[in-house]
């Protein structure tokens, strides 16, 4: 089944289903009416003689240079192939997919003046999943993220290489015409239309909010194992005490841990041991902190609503038909939000590598033996686990630093300010990664001291869990070969599988 795409864009699922899934788009024929509307105006300048910026003049501080009209289509053939200057490796073909499923929301939007034939050539590529190869480098993430939609709009032209359904790597000439299609002769204002826009960082903040809701829920269910492993409390969630401070993540979280406790043998154990007063910040404010970045994911997925909904270039055509010079293109308002993701997510792992530290220390773990080993001393059960999680939130912590704030001035100073948004969606990228690993480890851990615990059982949700993880990695015994059973647990966290088990039993968000 196609996706539609009309007057009223796409949303973010429907962004991802294109981008992910490999769904076929089409565009309504309402939007094609439009934009034959919209590029007669542009017409009208061409034949005008006014100097126009990207039109009749160059780009950048260049935009006081005429340019003459036998020249004008030249220029944009130019502006592409001057500015597909990306360096570095090659970035993930869904990264290039959502970028162009964005860029097309644009194209079609009707303030971009694109021939009709450009923007069905581009959903055309996009249908054949023709993907151009982009790079990391090349983008400051203001006049949109250029370099990598210049990479883009180079394969559309039929120049450079792309990646195939099959991931082989093939020129854009040869792919476009095995796929039966042609190379599109861009015409004035087109190279402008198909570069300034900030779809790279926004495709990559729709992927990473979605890979980080899913993966605060699995906070949860982790945090739920370890605090019963340790012999917490859920007396500290109730909704009594919650709505003391009613922050809505902090209420969303605290209520999935109550409903993970619930009808846990441990927990209900040593409700009368006087030994354990109060609980270690990283059980006892768990829903405090996950709370604080469930709620910051709320506030990214606003902005990214809107940025969807937006209609990015420059210059626009307004609706009387004038071409108005602008800075939507700047990247603030994305870039912004994908380096508080960053920070937030950073603290969650970190709090997470604080639990999986408590119940391997002999000291603070309840009886659990040291490191969770089969036989200490001889054993080293998960000590080094924990490195490698303690370095994984180390890298986070780095990866939290933001790219906003570190503006570089370029083109001769005409773009004296810009936005780094394509850095911090990059570096947010690699910290989800991490994030998955640091839960899963936890989730080894929890898994392992939990059937230490034996013949006490946790609760049914985190029975569950925790027999998946130890059917995975075998549970306690002597020690073994670590990196497969971690890297296959981490697996079970990206590809949703600890999320479903535990929704066999609640109905967790």
């Amino acid at each position: 089944m196609s996706i539609r795409l009309g007057f009223d864009g796409l949303t973010r699922a429907e962004l991802l289903a294109v981008a992910r899934g490999g769904q076929m788009i089409v565009l309504a024929d309402e939007v094609v009416l439009r934009l034959t509307a919209q590029r007669a105006a542009i017409e009208e300048m061409v034949q005008s003689g006014v100097a126009v910026y990207g039109v009749s003049t160059g780009f950048g501080s260049l935009a006081t240079t005429f340019v003459a009209p036998d020249q004008r289509r030249a220029l944009q053939r130019a502006l592409i192939r001057s500015h597909a200057a990306g360096v570095g490796p090659e970035v993930e073909v869904e990264v290039v997919r959502a970028m162009m499923v964005s860029r097309l929301t644009t194209l079609c939007s009707g303030v971009t003046g694109v021939q009709p034939s450009t923007a069905l050539a581009y959903a055309a590529m996009l249908n054949a999943h023709i993907t151009p190869v982009v790079y990391e480098y090349g983008s400051l993430g203001c006049s949109g993220d250029l370099a990598p939609l210049a990479h883009v709009a180079l394969a559309l032209m039929g120049e450079g290489d792309v990646i195939l359904r099959d991931a082989t790597r093939t020129s854009a000439a040869h792919a476009l015409e095995a796929a039966g299609l042609e190379p599109v002769q861009l015409a004035e204002k087109e190279g402008l239309a198909l570069l300034n826009g900030t779809d790279g960082m926004l495709g990559q903040l729709i992927m990473a909010l979605e890979d980080g809701e899913n993966l605060m829920a699995v906070a949860d269910v982790s945090a739920s194992l370890s605090i019963q492993a340790l012999r917490g409390t859920d007396r500290v969630f109730i909704d009594e005490l919650q709505a003391l401070r009613p922050q809505v993540g902090q209420r969303k979280s605290a209520a999935n841990l109550l409903a993970l406790l619930a009808d846990s043998h441990i927990v209900s154990s040593h409700l009368g041991d006087t030994t354990q007063v109060q609980d270690a910040y990283s059980l006892r404010c768990a829903p405090q902190v996950h709370g604080a970045a469930r709620d910051t994911f709320t506030h990214a997925s606003t902005v990214a609503d809107i940025e969807l909904a937006s209609a990015i270039d420059n210059p626009s055509i307004l609706p009387d038909g004038t071409l108005s010079s602008n800075g939507n293109f700047h990247g603030a308002p994305v870039a912004y939000v994908l380096d508080f993701l960053a920070i937030a997510v950073a603290d969650v792992a970190s709090m997470a590598e604080r639990r999986t530290d408590r119940l391997l220390d002999v000291h603070r773990n309840y009886g659990l033996p040291p490191f969770l080993a089969h036989q200490a001393g001889v054993d080293s059960g998960l000590m080094i686990a924990q490195y490698t999680q303690a370095a994984m939130v180390s890298e986070m912590k780095r990866l939290a630093a933001p790219a906003s704030v570190d503006s570089i001035p370029s083109s001769a100073m005409q773009e004296d300010h810009v936005s780094m948004g394509w850095h911090a969606a990059r570096k947010l990228r690699r910290s989800l990664s991490a994030f998955a690993d640091v839960l899963a480890i936890e989730l080894v851990a929890s898994s392992r001291a939990m059937a230490l615990r034996a013949p006490l059982r946790a609760s049914p949700a985190g029975a569950a869990v925790a027999d998946l993880v130890n059917s995975v990695t075998g549970g306690p015994g002597p020690d073994r070969w670590l990196s497969p059973e971690l890297s296959a647990v981490g697996e079970l966290v990206r590809s949703g599988e600890i999320l479903a088990t535990v929704r066999q039993h609640l109905d967790i968000r």
